[in-house]
């Protein structure tokens, strides 16, 4: 858990805004600015991120997220068509339904 406060740490004296870092691991901006304060001491200009990393980790949660919102608007697509499907097999089908009882 303290590895996790770290890295927000790291990532928000390098430069990254506590509201980015805020969505980015769900915290509230209050509990990193606290962690900042407790931790800040503790690292060292060596463990800050470059802006190269940081630029790579924000791409490559960009591609997740998109690919989860892809993801989503699918299964609700796929789950509307079988939606349509079982209303079809209802209305044309109906003593096929019973026979299955």
């Amino acid at each position: 858990y303290e590895e996790i406060r770290l890295k927000v740490v790291r990532e928000a004296l390098s430069g990254i805004k506590i509201a980015v870092l805020g969505r980015k691991y769900e915290l509230h901006p209050e509990t990193i600015r606290g962690w900042i304060r407790d931790y800040q001491d503790e690292i060292g200009e060596d463990q800050i991120p470059s802006t190269d990393e940081q630029i790579q980790e924000l791409k490559r949660l960009q591609e997740i997220e998109d690919k989860y919102h892809k993801a989503i608007k699918i299964l609700g697509e796929k789950e509307l068509e079988n939606e349509i499907l079982r209303e079809l097999v209802k209305k044309q089908n109906p003593a096929y339904l019973k026979n299955l009882k």
